[in-house]
């Protein structure tokens, strides 16, 4: 049994008007006991350890609702290119060379990234999902997995039945840590047939689907074309929604189609630096959000962005909606939401992110004794428009602590990047000699 008490600045993400500038948190094993204003944890509470943390904002780990997060091994790889030359000419050729070991080494090299930057949680869409789930097992995040079917493949069949095994496997491996869904990659990779196939696997093991939906003009073209309808028709149709569903991106939406995702209760995951990278678009958020739709935030690959950082996304998110509507289009507030809350919410956790009695102690601290914090009139703002991944100073989930001081302590940070190092400059020699 653990108790432990953090004393700090406290935003528990309850509630816009949520804030405690002494607060503190008492946690017994992996979850929240109290939040409140000092001196509020309950009588006869007494903590293995305090954790004073006075220049410091805690509050709950952010989620990464869309990553292909071995993908870090093609950082900075194939740049400057549109989303189509770039899986056909770069992506897939590397992929094709990648090893199970190579993507649990890329897999711990995002972590490693994801940690000290804050996220606690993500939704991973690869290949060799047992390298990543132990990944996962070793550094001790929260992480939602499907294993990426190319439905129109070779591999397909064989992709589909690796879901099945992985769901059977590690659905709820960790005590509860991961949880499993389907990852069929896209409409215009998966024909009907497979995705009712995938849907009917879903269905019967009771577990979510995870796909990429209107990333690009392309895909539009590409299902109007086969079948004259837009891609969320044609997947509504299909009956592929109804049940949980992720769908990554959702940039060219019609206004039909935001009815079909609010009225199906589709959760979307918007990644906003790598839409505007690879030049897919920007999706209607302000929209989506009036119409109820859940939503979270998403970073995709570090091939696509070029890193993890949820706080550089969360900004990004914030300026592209005020660049497309109007300066008040999704204040700080409302992202930071996207990024813990909303994400949660999107993954169908129901007792992670927000901070709160019997919540997961899934917490994160923000070192605001800096020079860019000051003066401090709006926190979220802060968060929002001015922090940054350096600024993270403790990570915790299931009231374990991953991070302290800003040191990792469940992986080899020198071992994992030399390891990364070296497999993905193989490749490279392997593919350009």
């Amino acid at each position: 049994m653990s108790k432990v008490l953090i004393r700090a600045m406290v935003l528990p993400m309850t509630g816009p008007d949520s804030f405690y500038p002494q607060g503190e948190i008492a946690i017994e094993n992996d979850r929240i006991v109290s939040v409140g204003a000092y001196g509020s944890v309950p009588t006869g509470f007494i903590p293995d350890r305090i954790l004073e943390l006075p220049n410091d904002v805690v509050m709950p780990g952010l989620i990464n609702t869309h990553t292909h997060a071995a993908m870090t091994l093609l950082r900075s790889y194939a740049d400057d290119l549109p989303l189509m030359p770039w899986l056909k000419e770069k992506v897939w050729p590397f992929e094709e060379k990648l090893t199970e070991e190579d993507i649990y080494w890329g897999t711990a090299l995002a972590l490693c990234e994801m940690i000290r930057s804050g996220t606690t949680t993500m939704l991973d869409m690869y290949a060799s999902m047992d390298q990543v789930a132990e990944a996962v097992l070793m550094a001790g995040t929260r992480a939602v997995l499907s294993r990426g079917l190319i439905g129109n493949g070779p591999n397909g069949k064989r992709a589909l039945e690796e879901n099945i095994e992985l769901v059977q496997r590690y659905h709820g491996a960790g005590a509860g840590r991961i949880s499993i869904m389907f990852g069929p990659h896209a409409p215009y990779t998966c024909s009907a047939e497979y995705l009712r196939s995938v849907k009917v696997e879903a269905d019967r093991l009771g577990v979510g689907i995870h796909i990429h939906v209107a990333e690009t003009e392309d895909e539009i073209k590409i299902i109007q074309e086969q079948y004259g309808k837009t891609p969320v028709q044609w997947l509504d149709e299909l009956g592929l929604f109804g049940g949980h569903v992720v769908a990554a991106h959702c940039v060219h939406l019609t206004p039909e189609d935001m009815d079909i995702l609010a009225s199906k209760r589709v959760c979307v995951a918007h990644n906003a630096e790598s839409n505007m990278k690879l030049s897919s678009g920007t999706a209607p958020i302000t929209e989506l959000r009036a119409k109820g739709v859940i939503l979270g935030l998403g970073t995709d690959s570090a091939s696509s962005n070029n890193n993890l950082d949820l706080f550089g996304e969360m900004r990004s998110a914030a300026l592209q909606q005020k660049l497309k509507v109007n300066s008040t289009a999704l204040p700080a507030y409302e992202v930071l939401e996207m990024a813990t809350l909303g994400g949660a919410q999107t993954l169908g956790l129901e007792d992670v992110g927000m901070l709160a009695p019997g919540f997961k102690a899934d917490i994160i601290s923000i070192d605001m004794d800096q020079p860019h914090f000051y003066p401090r009139f709006s926190i979220p703002a802060h968060l929002v428009y001015v922090a940054h991944a350096g600024d993270v100073r403790t990570v915790m989930v299931d009231g374990k602590l991953l991070m302290e001081e800003r040191k990792l302590l469940t992986m080899d940070v020198g071992k994992v990047c030399q390891e990364a190092e070296t497999r993905a400059k193989r490749i490279n020699g392997e593919l350009n000699g």
